[in-house]
């Protein structure tokens, strides 16, 4: 007998699959470590490539996913395929219609980094609208009596206008309302009732239409979710519509921007500045047309960064494999399904 033979143990349990398609520069240490101390396989496969994930993820029961597309084709080839944790609280990598269909549970992370986004927003606001790249880029040149075209406006003279008032909407909403001198909102999908009406109260925002936010407001603040309804929500009519010299700010989707639209608007000055965290394509090439341009403010889509985020963003992702397995269902799914018996 050939001592290269290899036996396998047939009552040895055969350990479930998870697979990590593609976390960038996120630490997920953590999330293998929880997923392997409850009986998991883990494996990174450090891609994006639907191709790569359908060759190399095909025996997966999990797949932990950033930014990877996941489409139908991709689930059909991983027939034992029980459920997609994101690492995010965004969803548009995924057909959702696909997974449900297929009796695969989909898992985001939604409120974890509210905080850390609104925030985030807060900041770009205030860094366009006081003009800080202008004045940086003056003072890295030896100019300290540099002036912009148009004077600073004092803030709590102008209106906030906010497009979705979801968590990170109306959070936002809450810690610019001590800044600016009303904040206003507008939100189709956010129901009409006591509770909501209270809340808003509470955080100092007063709802409205899509055409007052437009029209009346200083900085414009995007927090919708990317659906076909919302898909180049701004647009060169949406755009038209604005203030003349107003702010547009944007920490949801980058493809709620036609990008052609916002870059002609601000050439022309009558968008003073924009302020993006995330654009269509990330990274973007040196040429996109949302890039290199003195009045466009843009950072890397790191409105969610926090030691605490960090964190959490990797052990709930990994919780979520474990409950579905433990329970039939993770804890935060984007639909229902039956669970497994």
């Amino acid at each position: 007998m050939s001592t290269n033979a290899i036996f396998t143990d047939a009552r040895l349990p055969v350990r479930p699959v998870a697979v990590y398609t593609d976390m960038e520069d996120i630490d997920y240490s953590a999330g293998v470590a929880l997923l392997e101390a409850n009986g998991y396989d883990v494996r990174y496969l450090g891609s994006q490539d639907p191709s790569a994930i359908m060759e190399q993820a095909r025996d997966a029961e999990a797949l932990l996913v950033g930014y990877a597309p996941v489409t139908a084709e991709v689930m059909d080839a991983i027939p034992g395929l029980k459920i997609i944790a994101l690492v995010s609280m965004g969803f548009d990598n995924i057909d959702l219609d696909a997974a449900k269909e297929r009796g695969i549970w989909v898992s985001n992370l939604p409120g974890v980094a509210t905080e850390e986004v609104a925030s985030h927003a807060l900041a770009l606001a205030l860094a366009v609208t006081r003009e800080i790249p202008f004045f940086q880029g003056r003072v890295a040149e030896g100019d300290w009596n540099g002036r912009p075209e148009t004077t600073v406006f004092r803030l709590s003279q102008e209106r906030l206008g906010l497009i979705g008032l979801g968590r990170i909407g109306s959070r936002f909403g809450e810690l610019a309302s001590g800044v600016f001198g009303e904040v206003i909102g507008y939100d189709p999908y956010l129901p009409d009732t006591p509770a909501t009406r209270d809340m808003l109260a509470k955080a100092g925002i007063r709802r409205t239409g899509l055409d007052e936010v437009l029209a009346e407001s200083a900085v414009v603040s995007l927090h919708m979710p990317l659906t076909e309804e919302t898909r180049h929500l701004i647009n060169t009519e949406s755009l038209a519509a604005m203030r003349p010299g107003s702010y547009l700010v944007n920490v949801s989707r980058g493809q709620l921007i036609d990008n052609g639209a916002l870059r002609a608007a601000v050439d022309s000055g009558h968008i003073r500045a924009a302020a993006l965290d995330v654009l269509d394509v990330e990274p973007a090439p040196a040429d996109h047309p949302l890039m290199g341009h003195p009045r466009i403010l843009v950072t890397p889509h790191i409105g969610f960064l926090s030691d605490h985020t960090l964190a959490e963003y990797i052990r709930i992702q990994a919780q979520n494999v474990i409950t579905r397995a433990r329970t039939g269902a993770p804890d935060t799914p984007l639909f229902e399904l039956e669970p497994a018996g």
